[in-house]
């Protein structure tokens, strides 16, 4: 039916939103108007295809009454509402929402629950501003609204207009995911490891649609994202640095989430310990004043390495192996014994043999091994082109088993 749902809040951009549905409509989708209003004193409307009533009651622990009274808790509360509805809905072929703040924060949530590819669209007055909160790891365009999304005027009519017609244009002319037959996996890659990454994706590439991302925090959660949509057969994650900045506070860091994806789907996971010797920071002058007597490495300009301690490398070893442990599916995890980046060697500035013996023996001490689930050490670096021949090997294996 290529059905579009409109979705924000009628008690005060009920113009809009009409607005958005009529033309998506006109371009030739279905179109179904979800209203998420919070207001106590909003009405019912005759015009509106989802109510407020029938979003609310799919929230999974429902606030008492008295709560909803804070337009604060009462946002928050019906964000967790929509996300649970629109993941029960069948039919949505693209997804369309306009709000402010408030607005922005209550829809976004349910946007990055959908599937990677379905098209996204949220036009919102804090689209020119930092809009990683709202976007995540996910493919929502967001497009800033020039004027307040309060009314319609000369400007609104034409931002809105686009916005609409952006959508309808996505979901008439879908591109298929499947153009490329080779199954995809995905790798997680560093600068201080891309010759492994490389090394791994030219070995596979005949086969596989080698999809890589960098490991900045946003990509790991990309990394995951697609192998929760069910886009990826597998994962080769060479570089878990993300973890090192989660746990010790730099700016690329993981979620807590990181690993989930592989313990709920089970697909084959092949990880290795790619740069957990470093920490990231911006520039040395925003270098947190706490670790400036640190071993610090500036990169370029814009980016100060920290070198992670051996205290600290046996929490990340204890926290990466923990969350392998909930994954039943194949998991392979290859310790380079020989350093885990490009300047973790003989005569690199982040060369520490203490650091990393720390790291593999909190890996071995936490991670429980099983048939499916094998922590292999090798005498090896990281970027070592046999360390990419074993990664290969092993997610072949991997493979098979699954």
């Amino acid at each position: 039916m290529n059905t579009v749902y409109v979705v924000g809040t009628c008690d005060t951009k009920g113009s809009e939103l009409r607005y958005l549905r009529d033309l998506v409509r006109q371009a030739g989708c279905d179109a179904v108007l979800v209203d998420v209003s919070v207001s106590e004193f909003h009405k019912e409307a005759d015009d509106v295809d989802v109510q407020p009533s029938e979003v609310a009651r799919f929230h999974p622990n429902p606030p008492k009454p008295e709560e909803l009274k804070d337009r604060g808790k009462a946002v928050a509360a019906m964000s967790e509402a929509l996300v649970e509805y629109i993941r029960s809905r069948q039919d949505i072929d693209g997804i369309i929402g306009a709000g402010g703040t408030g607005g922005t924060a209550l829809i976004a949530p349910a946007m990055r629950a959908l599937p990677i590819g379905v098209p996204k669209v949220l036009i919102s007055t804090v689209a020119s501003g930092n809009v990683a909160p709202y976007v995540g790891p996910t493919d929502i365009s967001m497009m800033y609204s020039v004027t307040d999304v309060s009314g319609l005027n000369r400007i609104s009519r034409v931002v809105l207009g686009n916005a609409a017609h952006s959508i309808a244009g996505m979901v008439l002319n879908k591109v298929s995911a499947a153009a490329d037959e080779r199954p995809a996996i995905g790798l997680t890659m560093f600068g201080v490891t891309t010759p492994c990454v490389q090394a791994v994706t030219r070995a596979l590439e005949v086969d596989f649609d080698c999809l890589v991302f960098h490991a900045t925090g946003t990509g790991g959660q990309s990394f995951e994202k697609l192998a929760d949509s069910g886009l990826l057969v597998g994962g080769i994650d060479v570089s878990t640095t993300e973890v090192c900045d989660y746990l010790v506070g730099g700016v690329f860091p993981c979620t807590a989430d990181r690993f989930g994806a592989f313990a709920r789907t089970g697909l084959p996971y092949v990880g290795s310990c790619g740069a957990l010797d470093m920490v990231n920071f911006g520039a040395m002058d925003t270098v947190p004043s706490q670790f400036r007597s640190r071993r610090l490495h500036v990169h370029n300009p814009q980016v100060t390495l920290m070198r992670t301690t051996p205290e600290e490398c046996n929490s990340i070893g204890e926290w990466i192996a923990e969350r392998l442990n909930l994954c039943e599916g194949p998991v392979r995890f290859l310790i380079p014994e020989l350093g885990v980046s490009a300047i973790d060697a003989p005569g690199q500035p982040f060369h520490d043999p203490e650091a990393d013996s720390a790291l593999f023996a909190a890996l071995e001490r936490t991670l429980r091994r099983t048939t499916k689930r094998q922590l292999i050490r090798v005498p090896l670096h990281i970027n070592d082109p046999q360390f990419a021949e074993l990664l290969v090997t092993n997610f072949k294996e991997a493979l098979r088993e699954h």
